[in-house]
């Protein structure tokens, strides 16, 4: 490879992207450092930051049994629909049954209907009566604005690849199939990252590789629950020696005349320094910084367990604690959960996924309430996403692969206690109803992103430029938070 084939900034970058993809995440040598930032930067930063969370739930979380409406009419559907004549039904029990749904009232009333939280979701509910909690109904990639009709007929452009799991949540997450380079989080990276004082802390996965934070120049960082991974070997004794280390370390980071080798020393010793600079930055678990996680309760056992998305969420909140440390005004995060493909055993497998969402959302409050001494709820968002909705029907066991659905935005800045959209009619052949009830979309993942992004400090412009298809929609702003 030539040297002229491709610019130094480029291959920086290229190699950037490689790391994002390993194994050992931002630790791994192809792991980007950028400035060290400056003492005065990082004393100030706190008192303009900003937090996204994102909260994936792959696999399709069913939100007909999540979110539901418990009017007489309709019930009656969703229990007429829902029932069937086999052992797994996935039909919930009435409110005021044992086990059965939880009701919620939204500040804004829709006419003739009422409302319900699955019943594992009691501290989701808790959170939604108390204004940090709302829910955003019937949500979905989309183009242009759609109607049944126009979907039928084909006469207007449809989200490539719709039902497809590895498609749409690239779509969902980076606006094209898998294979997608860009992700929004790491596009709204890029406008803000010039508030920190090192661009290398702003798009952050708790949960592995992401597209949802690849930015064009902001670069996903990777931790594990443990923190920022360190390159082993570089400190303490290897292989019997206290001095290998070092050897090690000059390997890996010395200069040479070669072009590829040298990118890959320089790349490596920024990865070192940054984890030198996160790992002592962070906040400790436990009860001198980040309280640990209690343990859920399996709703199907009642039995305790560990939740591991509530300790991806401790971790968040440890690096969101090192803020003023590190300069960061602006921060990305991005967590996941999966096991929502229930295509069969619906009931019980989603009582436990529900339960534990609820959970790790009520603990994460919880720790923003006071983190560190700090209340951080005003400034930190959690938001979830999904491939997308499934069907109405029921398979007889469990639900198939759907296009809308409901989703939950949590935190202070949270117009909460509502649900906002119309929210669609039980049953199925309505307006909404692409097929087995599947959901067409009444809200863009454009909408729901600009509105988040509008918060995070984006102008119009700039979010125009992050969701590409922003413009195609009147209502650019849903008025969530």
């Amino acid at each position: 490879m030539s040297q002229s084939s491709v610019s130094r900034r480029e291959f920086l970058r290229i190699s950037g992207l490689l790391s994002s993809a390993g194994a050992l995440g931002a630790a791994s040598p192809f792991a980007l450092n950028l400035a060290t930032m400056s003492s005065a930067a990082a004393q100030s930063a706190g008192s303009d930051y900003k937090a996204l969370v994102c909260l994936f739930l792959y696999g399709a979380n069913d939100q007909a049994n999540t979110v539901l409406a418990t009017d007489t009419d309709s019930w009656a559907q969703y229990q007429t629909v829902r029932t069937t004549s086999e052992a797994g039904s996935i039909a919930l029990p009435a409110v005021g049954m044992t086990g059965g749904v939880i009701p919620i009232t939204p500040s804004t009333l829709q006419s003739g209907r009422s409302f319900a939280l699955h019943p594992s979701m009691t501290q989701v509910k808790t959170l939604f009566t108390a204004g940090r909690a709302a829910i955003i109904a019937n949500v979905g990639p989309l183009i242009v604005p759609t109607t049944l009709a126009q979907y039928k007929a084909a006469s207007v452009p449809i989200p490539p690849k719709l039902f497809s799991h590895n498609d749409q949540q690239s779509i969902w997450q980076a606006y094209a199939p898998e294979g997608a380079s860009y992700g929004w989080g790491g596009r709204m990276g890029d406008m803000l990252a010039a508030n920190n004082s090192n661009p290398l802390f702003t798009a952050i996965s708790a949960s592995g590789n992401a597209v949802f934070l690849s930015g064009r120049s902001v670069i996903q960082y990777q931790v594990s629950s443990s923190g920022a991974v360190a390159i082993a070997g570089l400190s303490g004794s290897l292989f019997g020696s206290n001095t290998a280390g070092n050897n090690l370390r000059s390997i890996i980071t010395g200069d040479t005349a070669n072009y590829i080798q040298k990118e890959h020393a320089a790349i490596t010793k920024r990865s070192i320094d940054a984890q030198s600079m996160l790992g002592p930055a962070m906040a400790p678990a436990g009860t001198n910084g980040v309280a640990n996680p209690s343990q859920y309760t399996n709703p199907n056992t009642g039995v305790l367990a560990n939740n591991a998305l509530a300790t991806q969420l401790q971790t968040v909140a440890r690096i969101i604690a090192a803020r003023n440390t590190l300069g960061t005004k602006r921060q990305v995060f991005f967590v996941s959960m999966g096991g929502f493909d229930t295509h069969d055993i619906q009931r019980n497998n989603q009582s436990d996924l529900l339960a534990k969402l609820s959970h790790a959302i009520d603990y994460f409050d919880t720790v923003m309430g006071n983190l560190m001494g700090s209340d951080m709820r005003n400034q930190v968002t959690l938001f979830t996403a999904s491939d997308f909705g499934r069907t109405f029907t029921s398979n007889g066991d469990g639900t198939d692969h759907g296009w809308g659905s409901h989703h939950f935005i949590v935190g202070g800045a949270v117009k909460g206690g509502n649900i906002y959209g119309t929210f669609p009619v039980t049953g199925l052949k309505h307006s909404q109803d692409v097929g087995s009830g599947s959901l067409l979309p009444q809200y863009s993942v454009d909408q729901y992103g600009a509105t988040l992004a509008s918060w995070f400090g984006l102008n119009s412009t700039q979010i125009s430029d992050v969701f590409p298809n922003i413009n195609n929609f009147t209502e650019k702003n849903l008025g969530f938070i």
